[in-house]
């Protein structure tokens, strides 16, 4: 399963979510859902636009984590 970074990163650079919506052109309203559910489905698209806006590579928002023992999986990352 992935589980993205981005309220982690976001929070150590000291960026808020409004903040961070401005300067990657991306809806407030979707960086709130990424925030409130980190296994969220986002294209690629916006997943660059957040790495952008943060200064870090993509490949760092991203982190693979094991499927919950609880059965199936809660989200997945558009390609």
């Amino acid at each position: 399963m992935v589980h993205l970074r981005v309220k982690e990163i976001a929070k150590q650079r000291g960026i808020s979510m409004g903040k961070l919506s401005r300067t990657a052109d991306v809806s407030y309203k979707t960086v709130k859902r990424i925030y409130d559910d980190p296994h969220y489905s986002v294209t690629t698209n916006t997943l660059e636009k957040l790495a952008r806006a943060l200064g870090v590579p993509t490949a760092t928002l991203i982190e693979d984590v094991p499927d919950s023992p609880e059965g199936g999986q809660r989200g997945w990352l558009s390609v």
